[in-house]
């Protein structure tokens, strides 16, 4: 088993709705369970800006799907969550990222590990600090250390 951590975002349709959906529809994976949530973030769109905010949250899987496996299911919950791939960092119902997985370094077409643009986004670093403030991502740093880089004005964490 290998511990990995996914960000969780959505701001088209019942964003709250689908964020905890896609969490329970991680912990059903096959020989995968959810061992924390992270609290639920209503944070502001990053990259385009003329859209809804988001729902972001993070979750830390123990699971023995190798990296692609993973990646694949994930791509699956956000295609039954009725993702389109439309616009790069557009709105969409549902995105789920592989951030990080323990031990595994990767680089290729199909997946990069640790996540490269993880430590400038405060949407993925503020709900992962919550849950793996001392995690550190190899060659940049701890979370909570990553996070004290970032502007986090303007996300709110919620109920």
């Amino acid at each position: 088993m290998t511990l990995a951590y996914v960000a969780l975002g959505s701001n088209l349709g019942d964003s709250q709705r689908q964020v905890l959906a896609a969490m329970d529809a991680l912990d059903a994976l096959p020989a995968t369970r959810v061992l924390r949530r992270s609290p639920l973030y209503l944070t502001p769109p990053w990259g385009v800006i003329e859209q809804p905010p988001f729902i972001n949250a993070v979750v830390a899987l123990d699971t023995a799907l190798l990296p692609e496996a993973l990646l694949d299911a994930l791509l699956q919950i956000e295609s039954d969550a009725g993702r389109v791939r439309a616009e790069r960092n557009g709105p969409r119902t549902l995105d789920l990222d592989l951030l990080h997985m323990d031990g595994v370094t990767r680089h290729d077409e199909q997946l990069t590990l640790p996540h490269p643009r993880m430590a400038e986004r405060a949407f993925v670093l503020l709900p992962l600090s919550a849950i793996a403030p001392t995690l550190e991502i190899p060659g940049q740093g701890t979370v909570h250390a990553l996070l004290g880089n970032l502007d986090t004005s303007g996300c709110e964490r919620l109920p």
